[in-house]
């Protein structure tokens, strides 16, 4: 399989059949592009989202939502990338100078199987998935996003880990000629995050390698990036480059820089203000609406994946790590 088929899902297996059929064309001259599908300078803006509503059993597992998908173009044009710069729109310049292919991953630390496999062999046979999660910016926006991935548990059993590996560690790419956001401290570089090993192993962890459909943009954390839908959205790190299995709490990137404000766990709370501003609510980039003036909607406890995920964290000051 190469890598390009690993980042891809037919949109057969997305879309309703008759939606398939009248862009089968478009998508197979898209295909034929990989300037466009794969190094993000001047990508078109893919097919609109599949409209066929999710299933109660999606629901149930958190696995879809019947919200409203932010569009494409607001999903890949405001976001925090700070390799790349601390504006919203900097990150596009990812697109001009990230080079995602080829790609490698290191694994190790509490393992059985450690290695360095390119980003092909580290999914070879997994199938991606089509995951539509809310994420909640700990900033106070939020969006709705069509990922497409492979679950993280089933990328980490490959490496064995053993009974020691109580977190699982995750590294950002840090490469100044790629990265021009590296040249001001703004954060300890390389870009660092965590997962309790329960946390990495839940079948909503993902590690995403798309969204609508097609590979991850350079700006959104190509070609490989975490997504943790129940926690604020700084915990989904992007542009993976290593993984370690590890038995104490990894140090990470913003904890390391204000503790006070970001916390380990970093659950999505609405009764935990952060110590700037309310976490009641949030600002919706939804639809056609403005990035600037979207509404405001409460904000629910573990992002609205209470169900899901509360219990691993039974009998946790949730206060304590926001």
């Amino acid at each position: 399989m190469s890598l390009r088929d690993a980042l891809r899902i037919p949109s057969a297996q997305i879309t309703d059949e008759t939606v398939y059929r009248q862009r089968r064309a478009l998508l197979g001259a898209l295909a034929m592009t990989p300037a466009i599908a794969m190094s993000g300078c001047g990508a078109a803006e893919p097919p609109p989202p599949p409209r066929a509503p999710p299933t109660p059993a999606q629901v149930r597992s958190g696995f879809r939502t019947d919200e409203e998908p932010t569009r494409y173009e607001d999903i890949t044009s405001y976001n925090n990338f700070y390799e790349f710069g601390t504006g919203k729109a900097d990150p596009s310049r990812a697109a001009r100078t990230l080079r995602t292919s080829p790609w490698s991953v290191q694994v190790g630390g509490e393992c059985e199987k450690p290695g360095t496999l390119a980003l092909e062999d580290l999914l070879k046979g997994l199938r991606p998935e089509e995951r539509v999660y809310r994420l909640r910016c700990v900033e106070g926006w939020s969006m709705v996003i069509p990922w497409l991935g492979v679950p993280l548990a089933a990328v980490l059993k490959k490496f064995a880990p053993t009974s020691k590996a109580k977190y699982v560690a995750f590294t950002t790419l840090a490469d100044p000629r790629q990265m021009p956001g590296l040249a001001y401290r703004s954060i300890n570089w390389p870009y660092r995050e965590g997962l309790r090993i329960d946390e990495a192993m839940h079948p909503l962890t993902l590690l995403a390698t798309g969204l609508y459909g097609k590979p991850l943009p350079q700006q959104n954390g190509a070609p490989l990036r975490l997504v943790v839908p129940w926690k604020y959205g700084f915990k989904s790190i992007k542009s993976i480059v290593e993984i370690r299995f590890v038995e104490k709490m990894p140090r990470t990137a913003w904890h390391d820089l204000q503790p006070s404000e970001y916390g380990f766990f970093s659950n999505v709370n609405p009764q935990v203000d952060h110590p700037r501003w309310s976490q009641k609510t949030e600002r919706r980039i939804a639809g056609s609406a403005s990035k600037l003036f979207a509404e405001r909607i409460p904000t629910r406890l573990f992002n609205g994946y209470g169900e899901q995920v509360a219990s691993m964290y039974a009998g946790m000051d949730l206060g304590k790590w926001y």
